[in-house]
């Protein structure tokens, strides 16, 4: 099992080799990629010592997989290369997930879509994975309407430069700024670019993705994302209509027996998700379960997770997983 990590040098890239290692991934070989100014560097895995290489030199080498973190152009333009050598490329961007040809996963969710065919498969974003992973049990059970989802993201998810800019003004140090503002003691109501219609990119991934994910139109997702300065892990406030009435305790049974969802809801005890507790974790974290009081049949609740993790590299693992698995490569 030949495995290459294309952007093995970036910060997810790093995670990935550290949960290939911690998942004992059934890898032989393993080849780190990543662009022209990194080829010859040296990463450690397992205690071994390997000397990164190009793409076109990766595509020579015809791994059987390949897991891309190394943005959407390098995604568009090596992606077909790797899938014509007859390597599987599961790509962590945003370059295929809403190409109609490709699928887009979430393994607990609907990674029984996936064929042999499948040469290039789709990660979603980090924000949508976990609010899909709390929203697909409840949508199959009461039947959702109607999402409204507001996202406190951390830095990490813009990458190394603006966990940089967070810490140079913690440290009160003037550098490179990621943000076209502070970031520190500030809430930024601004992922990703604007779009013509007012919304940024990383809004209309969370209308759009999870319909894909769950097959499913006939219902609609509004998100607001805001940038926050916490290092790591992704927050979400999440307001649900469904067209049938639900329990509150049927809802907490429902999600704590769903594989991958952790319920951390006792208010007596102050027990809710946080993205501190959320950290170098897989599971997304559900609690501040209630009713909205101000419509029927509508749900309220807070979701973290580590956007690192189940947010990016595990995801993207765990598909090529399920590809071993079910000998699909």
């Amino acid at each position: 099992m030949k495995v290459a990590v294309v952007g093995a040098t970036g910060m997810v890239g790093e995670v990935m080799l550290k949960v290939l290692a911690e998942r004992n991934f059934p890898l032989t070989e393993l080849i780190p990629v990543a662009s022209e100014r990194s080829v010859g560097k040296t990463i450690s895995y397992k205690g071994q010592d390997y000397k990164v290489v190009g793409l076109a030199d990766a595509v020579a080498m015809k791994p059987d997989v390949a897991l891309f973190s190394a943005g959407g152009d390098t995604s568009l333009e090596w992606a077909p290369k790797f899938a014509e050598a007859g390597t599987t490329v599961v790509d962590n961007s945003s370059a295929w997930r809403m190409d109609a040809t490709k699928k887009l996963i979430v393994p607990e969710i609907n990674a029984n879509e996936l064929t042999k065919d499948d040469k290039i498969i789709a990660n979603p974003n980090c924000s949508t994975i976990q609010l899909v992973m709390a929203l697909a049990p409840l949508h199959k059970k009461y039947t959702m309407k109607r999402v409204v989802v507001s996202t406190y993201q951390s830095v990490s998810g813009t990458g190394v430069k603006a966990v940089k800019q967070l810490e140079n003004e913690i440290a009160g140090i003037e550098g490179e700024m990621a943000y076209p503002y502070p970031i520190g003691r500030n809430a930024l109501p601004h992922c990703d670019v604007f779009l013509d219609n007012g919304y940024t990119k990383e809004e209309m991934k969370l209308a759009k993705e999870p319909q894909k994910i769950l097959n499913d139109t006939s219902f609609s997702v509004s998100a607001t994302a805001v940038r926050i300065p916490t290092a790591g892990g992704h927050s979400e406030s999440v307001n649900v209509e469904f067209e049938n009435d639900f329990e509150l305790a049927d809802v907490r049974k429902l999600l704590s027996e769903t594989p991958g969802v952790v319920v951390q809801d006792n208010t007596d005890t102050n027990t809710y998700p946080m993205p501190i507790y959320a950290h170098d974790k897989d599971d997304v974290f559900v609690g501040r379960i209630r009713r909205d009081e101000t419509q029927k049949n509508t749900l309220n609740m807070w979701i973290v997770a580590d956007n690192l993790r189940k947010g990016a590299a595990t995801n993207t693992i765990q598909i090529a997983e399920y590809l071993i698995a079910n000998k699909l490569i």
